[in-house]
Protein backbone atom coordinates (compact mmCIF):
# COMPACT_ATOMS: atom_id res chain seq x y z
CA UNK A 1 0.00 0.00 0.00
CA UNK A 2 1.68 3.68 -0.54
CA UNK A 3 1.64 6.04 1.45
CA UNK A 4 -0.94 8.13 -0.26
CA UNK A 5 -3.72 5.01 -0.07
CA UNK A 6 -3.25 5.39 3.81
CA UNK A 7 -5.48 6.99 5.96
CA UNK A 8 -3.76 10.36 7.72
CA UNK A 9 -4.66 8.81 11.21
CA UNK A 10 -2.48 5.72 10.08
CA UNK A 11 0.27 8.10 9.11
CA UNK A 12 0.22 10.09 11.99
CA UNK A 13 0.18 6.84 14.11
CA UNK A 14 3.41 5.41 12.02
CA UNK A 15 4.88 8.99 11.70
CA UNK A 16 5.05 11.57 14.39
CA UNK A 17 6.30 14.56 12.79
CA UNK A 18 3.66 14.58 10.16
CA UNK A 19 1.38 16.14 12.55
CA UNK A 20 3.26 19.01 11.80
CA UNK A 21 2.98 18.84 7.95
CA UNK A 22 -1.02 18.12 8.56
CA UNK A 23 -1.55 21.43 10.33
CA UNK A 24 0.47 23.16 7.58
CA UNK A 25 -1.32 22.21 4.65
CA UNK A 26 -4.75 22.04 7.14
CA UNK A 27 -5.33 18.40 7.09
CA UNK A 28 -7.42 17.40 10.01
CA UNK A 29 -5.43 14.05 11.50
CA UNK A 30 -7.70 13.49 14.48
CA UNK A 31 -11.71 13.58 13.98
CA UNK A 32 -11.40 13.86 10.24
CA UNK A 33 -8.32 10.98 9.66
CA UNK A 34 -9.79 8.07 8.72
CA UNK A 35 -9.90 8.81 4.90
CA UNK A 36 -7.09 7.72 2.86
CA UNK A 37 -4.25 10.83 2.19
CA UNK A 38 -5.40 11.37 -1.28
CA UNK A 39 -9.20 12.18 -0.69
CA UNK A 40 -8.29 14.15 2.14
CA UNK A 41 -5.57 16.19 -0.85
CA UNK A 42 -8.22 16.37 -3.13
CA UNK A 43 -10.29 17.54 -0.96
CA UNK A 44 -8.87 20.69 0.14
CA UNK A 45 -7.40 20.99 -3.17
CA UNK A 46 -3.53 20.28 -2.18
CA UNK A 47 -1.38 18.94 -4.80
CA UNK A 48 -0.70 15.32 -3.44
CA UNK A 49 2.90 15.51 -4.31
CA UNK A 50 3.82 18.84 -2.55
CA UNK A 51 2.10 16.98 0.56
CA UNK A 52 4.22 13.59 0.17
CA UNK A 53 7.18 15.53 -0.54
CA UNK A 54 6.77 17.55 2.79
CA UNK A 55 6.26 14.14 4.68
CA UNK A 56 9.11 12.88 3.22
CA UNK A 57 11.27 15.48 4.48
CA UNK A 58 9.57 14.99 7.94
CA UNK A 59 10.39 11.74 8.16
CA UNK A 60 14.01 12.49 7.65
CA UNK A 61 14.31 15.10 10.38
CA UNK A 62 14.75 13.39 14.22
CA UNK A 63 11.78 13.23 15.98
CA UNK A 64 12.24 14.50 19.69
CA UNK A 65 11.21 11.68 22.16
CA UNK A 66 8.54 13.26 24.19
CA UNK A 67 6.44 13.67 20.42
CA UNK A 68 6.04 9.95 20.39
CA UNK A 69 3.65 8.37 22.74
CA UNK A 70 3.04 5.19 21.02
CA UNK A 71 5.48 3.15 23.61
CA UNK A 72 4.82 5.81 26.91
CA UNK A 73 3.07 3.94 29.81
CA UNK A 74 -0.88 4.80 29.84
CA UNK A 75 -0.47 6.60 32.90
CA UNK A 76 2.28 8.90 31.37
CA UNK A 77 0.22 9.79 28.60
CA UNK A 78 -3.17 10.50 30.60
CA UNK A 79 -0.99 12.79 32.55
CA UNK A 80 0.66 14.47 29.97
CA UNK A 81 -2.65 15.32 28.13
CA UNK A 82 -4.22 16.56 31.16
CA UNK A 83 -1.57 19.00 32.25
CA UNK A 84 -0.66 19.86 28.76
CA UNK A 85 -3.97 20.01 27.05
CA UNK A 86 -6.68 19.98 29.22
CA UNK A 87 -4.37 22.69 31.13
CA UNK A 88 -4.30 24.42 28.24
CA UNK A 89 -7.92 24.32 27.11
CA UNK A 90 -8.81 25.44 30.87
CA UNK A 91 -6.70 28.50 30.10
CA UNK A 92 -7.11 29.31 26.63
CA UNK A 93 -11.30 29.19 26.71
CA UNK A 94 -11.86 32.09 28.86
CA UNK A 95 -9.31 34.53 27.30
CA UNK A 96 -10.60 33.64 24.13
CA UNK A 97 -13.78 34.39 25.31
CA UNK A 98 -12.96 37.78 26.48
CA UNK A 99 -11.32 38.65 23.46
CA UNK A 100 -14.49 37.72 21.47
CA UNK A 101 -16.32 39.94 23.86
CA UNK A 102 -14.32 43.19 23.07
CA UNK A 103 -13.93 42.23 18.94
CA UNK A 104 -18.00 41.82 19.12
CA UNK A 105 -18.49 44.96 20.85
CA UNK A 106 -16.05 46.84 18.83
CA UNK A 107 -16.85 45.10 15.15
CA UNK A 108 -20.38 43.03 15.34
CA UNK A 109 -22.37 45.33 14.02
CA UNK A 110 -20.60 45.68 10.56
CA UNK A 111 -19.09 41.94 11.08
CA UNK A 112 -21.84 39.27 10.67
CA UNK A 113 -20.13 36.29 11.12
CA UNK A 114 -18.28 37.30 14.86
CA UNK A 115 -21.23 36.88 16.85
CA UNK A 116 -21.46 33.79 15.25
CA UNK A 117 -18.09 32.81 15.96
CA UNK A 118 -18.67 34.28 19.54
CA UNK A 119 -21.60 32.08 19.80
CA UNK A 120 -20.06 28.80 18.27
CA UNK A 121 -17.14 29.39 20.82
CA UNK A 122 -19.32 29.29 23.69
CA UNK A 123 -20.99 26.35 23.14
CA UNK A 124 -17.52 24.78 22.56
CA UNK A 125 -16.08 26.22 25.51
CA UNK A 126 -19.85 24.44 27.39
CA UNK A 127 -18.88 21.05 25.88
CA UNK A 128 -15.13 21.12 26.47
CA UNK A 129 -15.35 22.01 30.43
CA UNK A 130 -17.90 19.00 31.07
CA UNK A 131 -15.65 16.50 28.78
CA UNK A 132 -12.64 17.36 30.18
CA UNK A 133 -14.18 17.00 34.13
CA UNK A 134 -15.65 13.23 32.91
CA UNK A 135 -12.06 11.86 31.78
CA UNK A 136 -10.22 13.65 34.59
CA UNK A 137 -12.70 12.03 37.22
CA UNK A 138 -13.62 8.93 35.86
CA UNK A 139 -11.91 7.74 32.32
CA UNK A 140 -8.30 8.37 32.75
CA UNK A 141 -8.51 7.05 36.67
CA UNK A 142 -9.68 3.69 35.56
CA UNK A 143 -7.23 3.68 32.93
CA UNK A 144 -4.70 4.48 35.18
CA UNK A 145 -5.91 1.48 37.58
CA UNK A 146 -6.60 -0.64 35.00
CA UNK A 147 -2.74 -0.47 33.39
CA UNK A 148 -1.77 -1.04 37.08
CA UNK A 149 -3.41 -4.28 37.41
CA UNK A 150 -2.07 -5.72 33.75
CA UNK A 151 1.39 -4.85 35.14
CA UNK A 152 0.85 -6.48 38.41
CA UNK A 153 -1.36 -9.53 37.16
CA UNK A 154 -4.30 -8.56 39.23
CA UNK A 155 -7.83 -8.51 37.88
CA UNK A 156 -9.48 -5.98 36.37
CA UNK A 157 -10.54 -3.23 38.47
CA UNK A 158 -14.09 -2.75 38.60
CA UNK A 159 -16.15 0.10 37.08
CA UNK A 160 -19.29 1.61 36.73
CA UNK A 161 -19.74 1.57 33.21
CA UNK A 162 -18.68 -2.01 31.99
CA UNK A 163 -15.86 -1.67 29.65
CA UNK A 164 -13.45 1.17 29.17
CA UNK A 165 -15.15 0.98 25.57
CA UNK A 166 -18.30 2.23 26.84
CA UNK A 167 -17.14 5.77 27.82
CA UNK A 168 -14.23 5.38 25.42
CA UNK A 169 -17.55 5.72 22.98
CA UNK A 170 -18.64 8.95 24.15
CA UNK A 171 -15.70 10.29 24.34
CA UNK A 172 -14.84 10.02 20.82
CA UNK A 173 -18.44 11.47 20.25
CA UNK A 174 -17.62 14.41 21.74
CA UNK A 175 -14.45 15.24 20.23
CA UNK A 176 -16.43 14.46 17.21
CA UNK A 177 -19.03 17.20 18.35
CA UNK A 178 -16.23 19.09 19.46
CA UNK A 179 -14.63 19.04 15.59
CA UNK A 180 -17.59 20.41 14.31
CA UNK A 181 -17.43 23.32 16.59
CA UNK A 182 -14.42 23.97 15.78
CA UNK A 183 -14.23 23.63 11.99
CA UNK A 184 -17.33 25.83 11.91
CA UNK A 185 -15.16 28.97 13.87
CA UNK A 186 -12.39 28.30 11.06
CA UNK A 187 -14.77 28.54 8.20
CA UNK A 188 -16.79 31.67 9.67
CA UNK A 189 -13.03 33.33 10.05
CA UNK A 190 -11.90 32.74 6.85
CA UNK A 191 -9.02 30.51 7.80
CA UNK A 192 -8.57 32.70 10.71
CA UNK A 193 -7.61 35.79 8.32
CA UNK A 194 -8.79 39.34 9.66
CA UNK A 195 -10.07 41.75 7.43
CA UNK A 196 -7.83 44.07 5.82
CA UNK A 197 -7.38 47.06 8.24
CA UNK A 198 -7.91 44.89 11.23
CA UNK A 199 -6.97 46.34 15.10
CA UNK A 200 -4.37 44.53 17.15
CA UNK A 201 -7.27 42.80 18.96
CA UNK A 202 -8.90 41.47 15.98
CA UNK A 203 -5.60 40.07 15.27
CA UNK A 204 -5.21 38.44 18.92
CA UNK A 205 -8.30 36.96 18.38
CA UNK A 206 -7.92 35.42 15.51
CA UNK A 207 -4.04 34.02 16.35
CA UNK A 208 -5.70 32.33 19.67
CA UNK A 209 -8.22 30.79 17.60
CA UNK A 210 -5.69 29.13 15.22
CA UNK A 211 -3.37 28.11 17.87
CA UNK A 212 -6.56 26.40 20.23
CA UNK A 213 -7.24 24.56 16.80
CA UNK A 214 -3.62 23.07 16.41
CA UNK A 215 -3.79 22.18 20.40
CA UNK A 216 -7.48 20.52 19.91
CA UNK A 217 -6.33 18.45 17.11
CA UNK A 218 -2.90 17.37 18.71
CA UNK A 219 -5.46 16.71 21.84
CA UNK A 220 -7.66 14.40 20.12
CA UNK A 221 -5.11 13.07 18.14
CA UNK A 222 -3.53 12.01 21.58
CA UNK A 223 -6.84 10.53 22.98
CA UNK A 224 -8.51 8.79 20.38
CA UNK A 225 -5.59 7.58 17.75
CA UNK A 226 -3.34 6.81 20.76
CA UNK A 227 -4.58 6.12 24.27
CA UNK A 228 -8.03 5.18 24.16
CA UNK A 229 -7.33 2.25 21.45
CA UNK A 230 -4.63 1.02 24.00
CA UNK A 231 -6.84 1.34 26.96
CA UNK A 232 -9.22 -1.04 24.98
CA UNK A 233 -6.48 -3.43 23.97
CA UNK A 234 -4.93 -3.59 27.66
CA UNK A 235 -8.44 -4.73 28.91
CA UNK A 236 -8.92 -7.25 27.00
CA UNK A 237 -5.44 -8.64 28.06
CA UNK A 238 -6.67 -7.82 31.59
CA UNK A 239 -9.82 -9.60 31.13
Amino acid sequence: MTIAAETVREIALKQPTSIRVFEKFGIDYCCGGRQPLADACTVKNLPIDSVLAALEAAAASSVPASENWSKTSLASLSEHIVSAHHAYVKKELPRLALLAKKVVARHGDTRAELPEIQRTLGQLDEELTAHLAKEEAVLFPYIVRLERAVMDGAVRPKSCFGTVANPIAMMTQEHDAAGVLMAEIHSLSSDFVPPQGACPTYHAFYDGLKEFEQDLHQHIHLENNILFPRAIEMEAVAS
